[in-house]
């Protein structure tokens, strides 16, 4: 049965015509999903659905979407990003050193106004909910997500009547007017890749 897709040009020539053409007529292609989105269920026979490609170095995964969170499109994330989320998809988490279990990592991001000088400039707020440590890192090893951001750039804002310096090659991603994904810059001046996804 035909599936109310929307397969955009960017998606259809990453994966091609023919899979394109044998998404949009039912094959290959979910009658009910979840959302990459909002995480809720969609059905692609009900509503109409967008056709969102995942794109790593090696790797690329296509997952739906309702068209009203977001377009369809062609996403670059990291590598390991992409591994990660085929692992919890199929279950094959590997094994961890001495059987400890990794706690994800979660932020909460707000996005707001900052009145500078009288105008106003966008802003995020972001919060872990618990101890940021490095990737592959287990156990109690610390807080480092402040060092982490150090790394990438960015640095502690002292005074809140300038605004900061711009930090070239980050930006963020609106989806039908809400917060979708904190883009970084990619490795060797490549595509801009996910940091963060709602």
């Amino acid at each position: 049965m035909p599936r109310m897709l929307d397969v955009s040009e960017d998606v259809r020539a990453e994966i091609g015509d023919a899979e394109a053409d044998r998404l949009l007529v039912g094959d290959n292609a979910p009658g009910s999903y979840d959302c990459t989105s909002c995480r809720t269920p969609g059905d692609s026979e009900q509503e109409r659905t967008s056709t969102v490609l995942f794109v790593g170095d090696e790797t690329a995964v296509l997952a739906f979407a309702h068209a009203t969170c977001i377009p369809s499109q062609v996403v670059q994330v990291s590598e390991e990003q992409l591994q990660g989320a085929v692992r919890s998809i199929t279950g094959n988490e590997p094994e961890t050193p001495q059987g400890l279990m990794p706690e994800q990592a979660v932020l909460g991001i707000t996005s707001g106004l900052v009145l500078i000088d009288d105008e106003l400039h966008p802003a995020l707020v972001v919060e872990p909910t618990g101890a940021i440590t490095r990737p592959g890192t287990y156990g109690s090893g610390g807080d480092e997500f402040l060092q982490l951001l150090l790394e990438q750039g960015f640095h502690p804002v002292h005074r809140m009547d300038q605004v900061p310096a711009v930090l070239h090659g980050w930006s963020i991603l609106l989806a039908m007017g809400q917060l979708h994904a904190v883009l970084q810059p990619g490795t060797g001046g490549g595509a801009p890749v996910a940091w963060w996804q709602a």
